[in-house]
């Protein structure tokens, strides 16, 4: 029996989420059915995360076990062949039959994407959210910084989550302009319920005044969701890249 690891990238605007659902389409849905068109039968997927209706991923890893042995170079094209437009198969190898893609993650990356202009644009409004008041985002980026180390992040996690333990360390954070998009990326070694789009609509109440500069180390002390900005739409969030250190590092097609 062979263990893969397969990234994938997917477009999430008509997706439920990643992780199958009884009554929507999820995009673990579509895939095992290019898989189950592929192999024969319907395997078992583990996913790295569990991603929001709506929310995209330009770096998303999978791994399933499978008695049967493809070369990854053709199974790459011949998933491809079966899966949607909106979702694509980057790479594939075999690892260690112990690796999950979810319990040996070591970091994440998630990019919020802002399309900072008045003017609407037809090609991002369904990829990156608009805000049309201007944004500083020097200004931004130093006040994203004291989100990083690690903290009791209850204050950027949503009341809906069931999770007991909300210390997360965060390793990179800042916000970096490009034209008129603004991306607010945050690396961390887990994430909680909304916390990425908690965290980009705390700067932006920032930006807006509704949140005092530098009130952000305040706002996770206070342990409280009352404190921090509002929940940012899932359509300009971005899972990015996912670490799992140095025996998983390298991907190849072959």
């Amino acid at each position: 029996m062979e263990n893969l690891l397969i990234t994938i990238a997917f477009n999430g605007t008509r997706y439920h989420g990643f992780q199958v659902q009884k009554n929507a389409l999820s995009v673990c849905e579509v895939f095992q059915n290019a898989v189950e068109s592929v192999f024969g039968e319907r395997l078992n997927v583990k996913g790295c995360s569990r991603t929001d209706s709506g929310v995209h991923a330009g770096m998303y890893c999978l791994s399933m076990k499978t008695d049967m042995h493809i070369p990854p170079h053709k199974l790459v094209l011949a998933l491809n062949q079966k899966l949607p437009d909106d979702v694509a198969v980057l790479s594939a190898r075999a690892v260690p039959f112990d690796f999950h893609a979810r319990y040996l993650c070591k970091q994440k990356q998630y990019v919020y994407k802002i399309h900072n202009s008045h003017i609407k644009d037809p090609f991002a409004e369904r990829l990156m959210y608009r805000h049309p008041y201007p944004l500083d985002a020097a200004m931004l980026d130093r006040e994203a910084k004291d989100f990083l180390g690690t903290h009791d992040f209850t204050s950027f996690c949503s009341v809906r989550s069931d999770v007991e333990h909300h210390v997360r360390t965060v390793t990179e954070c800042g916000v970096t302009r490009h034209g008129d998009t603004v991306l607010f990326t945050v690396t961390a070694d887990g994430f909680l319920y909304h916390m990425a789009r908690i965290m980009t609509g705390t700067l932006l109440f920032i930006a807006a005044g509704k949140l005092e500069a530098g009130s952000i180390p305040d706002i996770i002390a206070a342990k409280d969701r009352n404190r921090a900005g509002k929940t940012m739409p899932p359509h300009g969030l971005y899972l990015n890249h996912v670490d799992y250190g140095e025996c998983y590092g390298k991907e190849d097609h072959e």
